[in-house]
């Protein structure tokens, strides 16, 4: 994954969640369960190291909004 930038957290109520699973499954469900309370920039994909169990994947919230805006 690319390192986060300075951007992505520049404001009260920016965050970002980096989610290991064990699986895709357990991961985008998670994302959605998050969706649902905040805005979220939701990651399309998730991503694997090689060697290494499972999946990563990472989201941008915005708390400062709900989801509906």
């Amino acid at each position: 994954m690319k390192p986060i930038n300075d951007a992505h957290v520049a404001r009260p109520g920016l965050a970002v969640v980096e989610i290991a699973a064990s699986d895709d499954a357990t991961a985008f469900a998670l994302q959605d369960l998050l969706a649902a309370h905040c805005a979220i920039a939701a990651a399309e994909r998730t991503t694997r190291d090689p060697g290494e169990p499972g999946v990563r994947l990472r989201c941008f919230l915005d708390l400062r909004q709900t989801p509906d805006t």
